[in-house]
């Protein structure tokens, strides 16, 4: 029988760790015996979400749904929150410990004197489509016909906010000339959109490829494409990412080195494995109905998702350029870039 990508791939660790048990044992130079690794200074380990099926966050969620986290010594525990600013709202409340979100929040919290920092990468770009409505608005041309309409974003002050400010301030709307309506990054989404309760959307897949499929919408900006990403904006603006307060990397350091190692095992099988094969390990929940569907939406959102965990250098100047552009009072704002990410947790987890 032959093997699937991610069997081969479980296989030949175990056969490593194996050998490397047994060469060790004998005293073998060619498996020379590792220092032994510290103890996670934390075991129990809650990770808040906003929208945990959503590729956006897909590595994140393979390592637990593949048990990667288990297999690093972690007990993680998933919380999913409707949008982003939710899941940031429980790490900052106490409820939780790392939150799966948006890079930028990184930025808007040191703007507040919260300092977050992000210690692994998810997405390489945004994976937000901004479409608007053909039942809203069936003879939409420009951006600018958006003016006094209603968007949909999957929170309020989540990234798909964001980038919807983002885009209508390209055409000279300001963030009070629309009104913004959360309508979640499901099933509620689909049918808010179906009902014309949105003008216009900021949506990711698979939520996209239904409407799109159903003819249901145009899009307007697809940042699912890295290229057509980077060009909006000027250079990398990254994604999904595990952040967490400062003090809990300081207090925690092999936890997060355990838990960006999880996530970028991840990435690496989801960046080199057939989608069908990823697809067997995914809840089908997912689906919305349709694994067909999903599969369309992985295949398209795959090349957006990180295969490394590293955040290009720049990152945070684009970011917050983005910010700024939608929120003045961020512009004049002095951030301290260095201390918005690390690459650290990732390096050391690949040592």
């Amino acid at each position: 029988m032959q093997r699937s990508f991610i069997d081969s791939y479980r296989i030949s660790r175990r056969t490593f760790a194996a050998a490397a048990a047994a060469a060790a044992a004998f005293g073998s130079s060619l498996f020379a015996a590792p220092s032994r690794a510290a103890e996670p200074e934390k075991r129990d380990v809650t990770i808040a979400v906003g929208g945990k099926n959503l590729y956006y966050y897909l590595p994140m969620a393979l390592a637990d749904w593949m048990g990667f986290y288990k297999e690093e010594g972690l007990d993680v525990r998933v919380v999913d929150f409707q949008g982003g600013s939710k899941s940031l709202q429980a790490v900052v409340g106490g409820s939780a410990d790392v939150v799966s979100g948006a890079f930028e929040h990184t930025l808007s919290m040191q703007q507040k004197r919260q300092p977050m920092r992000a210690f692994v990468l998810q997405g390489r770009a945004p994976q937000c489509v901004f479409a608007v409505s053909r039942k809203a608005m069936p003879n939409f041309a420009r951006v600018e016909e958006l003016k006094g309409r209603r968007i949909g974003v999957t929170a309020p002050g989540s990234s798909s906010h964001v980038i919807a400010n983002y885009v209508l301030a390209r055409a000279g709307i300001k963030p009070n000339e629309v009104a913004v309506i959360g309508i979640g990054s499901g099933a509620g989404a689909v049918a808010a959109v179906r009902a014309g309760q949105v003008d216009a959307f900021v949506g990711l897949d698979p939520v996209i490829s239904q409407l799109e499929g159903e003819e249901a919408i145009r899009i307007v900006t697809d940042t699912r494409d890295v290229k057509a990403s980077d060009a909006l904006f000027g250079g990398p603006m990254v994604a999904g990412c595990l952040y967490a307060p400062q003090r809990f990397l300081d207090q925690h350091p092999e936890t997060c080195r355990r838990l960006a190692r999880a996530v970028v095992r991840a990435e690496r099988l989801i960046a080199q494995a057939d989608p069908d094969e990823i697809m067997k390990h995914v809840p089908k929940a997912a689906f919305l109905g349709n694994p067909e569907l999903y599969r369309t939406g992985l295949i398209k959102n795959r090349p957006a998702l990180s295969a490394d965990g590293r955040f290009p250098e720049g990152c945070a100047e684009i970011s917050a350029a983005a910010l700024a552009s939608v929120n003045p009072a961020l512009a004049d704002f002095r951030f301290n870039f260095e201390t918005v990410f690390t690459n650290a947790f990732v390096d050391a987890a690949k040592a």
